[in-house]
């Protein structure tokens, strides 16, 4: 067989299931066990939640990294390449390593030829990067969960600490219509007599519950860890540990929590993991995420905000930030939306901050993508039709946007990775330099 290039193994992988979501642990079970199923890394590190989950990932990886330590990092979806999801020592693998998995993955799950194992693209992926961290002599491994928490793929791994960010409705089509039921798959990554990170004080009370029914060693936040402002910056602390910490330069005031879950995890590892405070204030300065509220400028135009916001939880912290920060001028909304999310719980927290709204289809982008006309019919359920122009695209979006803003105006493009993405190459194309 003609060995295939990356590109050709994704989109074979698209087609291997019939689902593109099909949460279960057994066949993803069955092929890393035909792969004889080596340690990952000799400590491993689960995140999942609503939100804030790629952040947090960030925060782990600097902090770890500052610590001297070989960090591998797994997240999902990735923004412009494939590789963004697999990186090590804060590298992303280069194509030969994911081709050379994805072979291996292909040989396991075809061992039985009459009955092979289907996987999802997902769970190709999330098998491609266990069999690279475990050939990579890491000193940690810090996985993202991708959907859920007790179903998904990156829990046939038994974590030494996880982390659980926020809990909101999200996905309601595969973990259930209320934040209990949600906060119960999503405690399924714990593990008994493991630590368990807590990160929102306000968690739903079913998320502490499921942890302590497993035994698991809970670390909650505003009980077990504590942070709070300071001048200069803020402080994190613990019992009889408190450190000083810089502001984090991702700029949602939501990113002193996911610093501070990332911190509660390292210190709960502290006997197997050493991280002094010089390496957690430094990995607070360093983190960086993409398309995270991420500004970029370009002389004689409006600034260009890009973040993934992307349901009702995170649309809230995004009009906070907008809210919180001043601009000279209108602010102006690109918007895209993927048919199964909460169309008037993610506009109605930003009408009062949004002049005008240009919409993008995502029909082009992805299967559940919707059409810009299907998501202004969405959005009049908020009464916000009338003000929006409809363009075919999200490219299309950000030509009428910019076309309508003045020098004084910032443009804020979100609703998806499938926008974010677009909206990335758009300003490199276009010439915009990234803020520092």
């Amino acid at each position: 067989m003609t060995p295939r290039t990356l590109e050709e193994w994704l989109a074979y992988q698209q087609g291997v299931h019939a689902l593109g979501v099909d949460l279960g642990l057994a066949r993803v079970r069955a092929v890393w066990a035909r792969m004889g199923a080596p340690p990952v890394a000799p400590v491993v590190i689960t995140v999942g939640g609503t939100n804030g989950k790629g952040s947090t990932v960030a925060f782990l990886e600097a902090m770890l990294a500052a610590a001297g330590k070989r960090v591998g990092c797994y997240t999902s979806p990735h923004l412009l390449r494939y590789n963004e999801r697999v990186r090590i020592a804060a590298a992303e693998v280069d194509d030969a390593v994911l081709v050379d998995a994805f072979e291996r993955i292909e040989a396991a799950r075809m061992a039985q030829p009459d009955q092979p194992v289907t996987l999802t693209y997902f769970e190709f992926g999330t098998l491609a990067a266990l069999w690279i961290f475990a050939q990579s002599k890491l000193d940690v491994a810090v996985l993202e969960v991708g959907l859920g928490g007790r179903l998904d793929a990156v829990n046939i791994v038994d974590a030494d600490a996880a982390i659980v960010t926020t809990i909101d409705l999200d996905h309601q089509d595969w973990l259930g219509d209320d934040r209990e039921q949600i906060a119960r798959e999503k405690a399924g990554i714990f593990r008994g007599g493991r630590p368990a990170i807590i990160g929102d004080a306000s968690a739903s009370v079913a998320l502490e519950q499921s942890a302590r029914a497993i035994g698991a060693t809970v670390f909650r936040a505003g009980c077990d860890y504590r942070f709070g402002s300071a001048k200069p910056g803020w402080r994190w602390s613990a019992g009889e540990r408190e450190v000083a910490l810089p502001d984090p330069v991702l700029a949602a005031p939501v990113q002193r929590a996911n610093a501070a879950a990332a911190i509660a995890a390292l210190h709960a590892l502290r006997a197997r993991v050493e991280i002094g405070d010089a390496a957690l204030t430094a990995g607070v300065r360093a983190a960086r995420v993409a398309a995270r509220l991420q500004r970029f400028a370009k002389v004689g135009v409006a600034e260009l905000v890009i973040d993934v916001a992307h349901n009702p939880q995170a649309a809230q912290v995004l009009a906070s930030w907008l809210e919180q920060t001043s601009t000279q001028g209108r602010t102006l909304a690109v918007f895209g939306a993927l048919a199964d999310k909460d169309i008037a719980g993610i506009v109605t927290p930003l009408a009062a901050h949004i002049g005008r709204w240009f919409v993008g289809g995502l029909d082009a982008e992805s299967p559940r993508g919707l059409a810009a006309a299907d998501l202004v019919a969405r959005m009049a359920k908020a009464a916000l039709a009338p003000r929006c122009e409809v363009r075919v695209d999200v490219d299309q979006a950000l030509d009428a946007a910019f076309a309508a803003a003045g020098a004084r105006d910032r443009v804020i493009a979100f609703g998806s990775f499938h926008v974010a993405a677009p909206a990335l190459a758009w300003a490199t194309r276009h010439g915009f330099a990234a803020a520092t």
